[in-house]
């Protein structure tokens, strides 16, 4: 039914109610309510973020906050969780629905593609400010690092041309932190599709940051000490699976000179 038919039906519903005044009150009940209907469905309601917002604030107070005392209350005077997890922003991954991560338990990052920069002051403080507070300050005993299927930053990073040209601003230089990832697969994989291959690469960029990390001399330090473990994984939500490995990273302490 077109908008015209729609604005057609409600005019003569509504003068109907004018005219006849005599109506019984059922009839004009659902005369009124035929005219809500058809209002509705000429204009849609829009999508309305603040309401989203508080009616899930709202079921999370009622449902976990006011029904976890114990919890919310420990964890307003501090924080002391074992792992670090490095996610996809992607909002189909968010690590504390798929691992049923608690309040408390995970200190997070995510960013594009889930991906850790190496050890720079000045590039990627950000990243760095997070992992120093999470490794010296917290003391966490596990990093993972998360990639996942179907990952645009990943389909981006090998969608780069050879040339190194780019088309944005800022997401071709972040995912080029993962660069060796690519050329590994190209390299390896080369018959496979290019799909099959932005699967591997999904994998091989999360064993890229875990080298990163490595770069940082205080998770350097804390894994030599075995205080922490650095953890890869792989979230497939288009088949339900969840890869978690260890890499033998055969690292030695640095000799003093």
């Amino acid at each position: 039914m077109g908008s015209k038919s729609y604005e057609d039906a409600i005019a003569a519903l509504s003068k109907l109610l004018r005219d006849k005044t005599d109506l019984g009150s059922v009839a004009a009940a659902k005369i009124k309510k035929i005219t809500a209907e058809l209002e509705s469905a000429a204009c849609p309601t829009q999508f309305d973020a603040v309401k989203r917002i508080e009616t899930g604030f709202l079921h999370f107070k009622t449902e976990k906050y006011e029904k976890n005392p114990d919890l919310y209350g420990a964890l307003a005077k501090g924080q002391s969780p074992k792992f670090m997890v490095f996610a996809c922003s992607d909002s189909r991954v968010c690590p504390s629905h798929i691992l049923d991560l608690q309040p408390g338990e995970a200190f997070m990052v995510r960013n594009i593609a889930n991906m850790v920069p190496p050890y720079d002051k000045t590039m990627y403080s950000g990243v760095g400010a997070a992992i120093e507070y999470a490794v010296l300050h917290l003391k966490v005993e596990n990093i993972v690092v998360i990639g996942h299927s179907c990952c645009g930053g990943i389909k981006g990073l090998m969608s780069i041309p050879d040339d190194g040209t780019t088309a944005s601003d800022f997401i071709e230089q972040w995912v080029s932190i993962c660069a060796p990832a690519k050329t590994k697969v190209k390299s390896e994989y080369s018959g496979l599709s290019f799909s099959e291959q932005c699967t591997n690469c999904e994998k091989e960029a999360v064993n890229v940051s875990l080298g990163n990390l490595l770069t940082y001399p205080f998770v350097r330090e804390a894994v030599l000490k075995n205080t922490l473990v650095l953890k890869g994984a792989h979230y497939d939500f288009v088949n339900g699976k969840f890869d978690l490995w260890n890499l033998n990273f055969q690292i030695t302490p640095t000799l003093a000179v």
